[in-house]
């Protein structure tokens, strides 16, 4: 190896993949660093109530890395970042960190003095929006780092002043300005993940419009206890409890005019939250509209279980259109089993939104190829280059795990052989 070569390893993308690559190459042996776009480390997973099939919930998991990083002088990692610049070729890459301030630093204890002192609320990005918090917050009750954020609203307010000085241990600096930060490393490991496909633009279904029309991510925060009805499933429109609910899969999905593509797990996904609704309303009536149902080997199970419950039906049928009548939502929808039209009015409409990769829209900025979905086209994606996770394909979190460690043993390859 020359002197210009160096053999540490850098994650981009704080989720569950990249934390796994992280955590695999450091007890390998090898320096890490993890550069994550948001306040907290854990992705997409940390906003889940309950994995599938064992719905158990994501925080034990999380937690148990959440420690290995603690423990592991080998990793580093910088939050509220994003990779501006990538030059150099395998072995000897420069890289280029800008670190957007959090204005709140390594003495704060998460003791929420500063929350309590501030008046100006703003969406609860964590929730998806579907509640407001202080301007001054933790990002989510189990957060890592557990470190409070100044939103920038706020700091640039006239009450600014007043949060900081409600801090007992000056952890709050009003002047942090946004900061670059250089890295040499060996090989890099892009887990970058993905978000849901934006509903809205899904103009026949009527989200934005009914607020008893969610999605499935906004599910998975009404099921959760640190969501925000504390885990009561409830319509948004009027708090009340509904008495039938209706899954509506691929939506956005499948589709040439959105995401031509499956994302395999949504099938399952909608299954998983029926059982959430189930349990908490037990005369509750379900139905699942679907094209086809994807779940594979062991997951078969799974659908099997979720289908002998006599309170949900599965509805072969693409749903054209919903519309709203006295308070219920009323579904256009075709029985392909049957060659019928039907309407099946509802309270609550839960759409099954597909997983658009991040790299569709913020590319890595050194050329590598894509697919015709915006996916990193291979896990190899350049001499020292690796994605990983649901940058490479739509994936579920333990075939997630898997591929963070695969692509830690490719980075780890890379520098190793050099």
């Amino acid at each position: 190896m020359s002197s210009t070569e160096t053999q540490s390893i850098l994650v981009v993308g704080g989720g569950m993949s990249g934390i796994t690559a992280a955590i695999e190459a450091a007890e390998a042996g090898y320096d890490t660093i993890i550069v994550e776009r948001n306040p907290y480390l854990g992705g997409r997973v940390a906003q889940l109530h309950h994995y599938f099939p064992k719905l158990c919930p994501p925080h034990c998991g999380l937690e148990i890395n959440f420690r290995r990083i603690k423990q592991n002088p080998r990793i580093r990692f910088f939050t509220m970042a994003e990779v501006e610049s990538i030059a150099g070729s395998e072995g000897r890459y420069d890289v280029n960190i800008r670190l957007n301030p959090r204005y709140v630093n390594e003495k704060c204890t998460g003791c929420g003095k500063c929350a309590e002192a501030c008046s100006l609320e703003i969406d609860d990005a964590f929730n998806y929006g579907m509640r407001k918090i202080k301007a001054a917050y933790l990002p989510h009750d189990m957060a890592f780092p557990m470190r409070y954020v100044l939103d920038p609203a706020l700091v640039k307010s006239g009450e600014a002043q007043k949060v900081k000085e409600a801090c007992p241990y000056d952890a709050i600096d009003l002047a942090m300005a946004p900061k670059t930060v250089a890295l040499k490393v060996g090989s890099i490991v892009w887990a970058t993940g993905w978000k849901p496909y934006d509903a809205k633009k899904l103009d026949t279904y009527g989200f934005g419009t009914f607020p008893d029309v969610i999605t499935n991510v906004m599910m998975e925060r009404l099921a959760a206890w640190t969501g925000p009805t504390q885990g009561k499933i409830v319509r948004p429109s009027d708090g009340k409890a509904p008495e039938s609910v209706a899954f509506v899969q691929c939506a956005g999905s499948r589709d040439e005019n959105h995401l031509p593509f499956c994302s395999g797990i949504c099938c399952l996904a909608s299954m998983k939250e029926a059982t959430y609704v189930r349990e908490q309303y037990p005369d509750a009536k379900i139905y699942i509209f679907f094209i086809d149902i994807r779940a594979t080997d062991r997951l078969e199970d799974f659908y099997t279980k979720v289908k002998k419950d006599e309170k949900i039906e599965f509805f072969k049928g693409k749903v054209a259109k919903i519309t709203q009548d006295n308070g219920k939502l009323i579904l256009r929808v075709e029985d392909t089993t049957k060659e019928s039209l039907n309407e099946i009015a509802v309270d609550m409409v839960v759409l099954a939104t597909g997983m658009q990769p991040n790299t569709s829209e913020t590319r890595l900025p050194i050329e590598v190829p894509y697919d015709d979905y915006g996916f990193i086209a291979s896990q190899h994606a350049k001499a020292g280059i690796y994605a990983a996770g649901c940058t490479r394909t739509p994936t579920g979190v333990s075939e997630t795990v898997q591929d963070g460690t695969a692509a830690a043993l490719k980075a780890i390859q890379s520098i190793a052989r050099r």
